[in-house]
């Protein structure tokens, strides 16, 4: 399959101004319903995390509803909580007791579900991506197709993004330790996370 091939429509510019502080969190949001997933209203949930171990429960709590195909997109900046929370996404869906190293320099890692689960989970870390179509040799198509991909600075895809996902943006909280958690999602998204509360 060629690299040019636009397969997934262009992610909502919204999303961007989440990451490096480069914009305000409501502001975005406000965007994010006028252009995310083609016109319709985005699912939105705000949530302060005390500490690491709440990073590491909102983990396990939505880990149980990603399904094959589903992409979660994680914003934030260097020391935000992303990894936290995706290692804690990872051993959820597979063995508690897994190493889960940050990709940052294999820029991505497969996990096969555990029992009760479907769907490889694709632990992308694209920070050292320096073009948007090097993402197809990361077996991006394969992920978005049959896994369950968990993005790290998911701006590095460019158009590559696909529109309907969940987005994850982890800020720094009012203290050292805290943060401040907000889920932007469309489609399904939306039932699944009122399903456990959120929202």
């Amino acid at each position: 399959m060629t690299a040019n091939r636009p397969l997934f429509k262009r992610p909502p510019t919204a999303m961007a101004s989440f990451v490096g502080g480069r914009g305000g969190g409501a502001a975005a949001i406000e965007d994010a319903k006028v252009e995310m997933r083609g016109g319709e209203r985005p699912f939105v949930v705000e949530l302060d995390l005390p500490d690491e171990a709440a990073t590491v429960s909102l983990a396990g709590r939505i880990a149980p509803l990603a399904r094959p195909g589903d992409v979660l997109a994680l914003w934030g900046d260097l020391g935000a909580g992303k990894t936290v929370f995706a290692r804690a996404f990872v051993r959820d869906r597979g063995d508690p007791e897994e190493e889960v190293p940050s990709p940052t320099f294999t820029l991505v890692q497969v996990y096969e579900p555990g029992p009760g689960f479907a769907g490889a989970v694709y632990h992308f870390d694209l920070f050292r991506l320096t073009a948007a179509e090097e993402a197809y040799e990361l077996d991006i198509e394969e992920a978005f197709a049959d896994g369950v991909s968990l993005i790290e600075w998911p701006d590095r895809l460019g158009r590559l993004l696909p529109a309907v996902r969940l987005d994850i943006t982890l800020t720094q909280g009012s203290a050292p330790d805290t943060r401040r958690a907000i889920l932007v999602g469309g489609g399904s998204w939306a039932a699944r996370l009122e399903e456990i509360g959120l929202g």
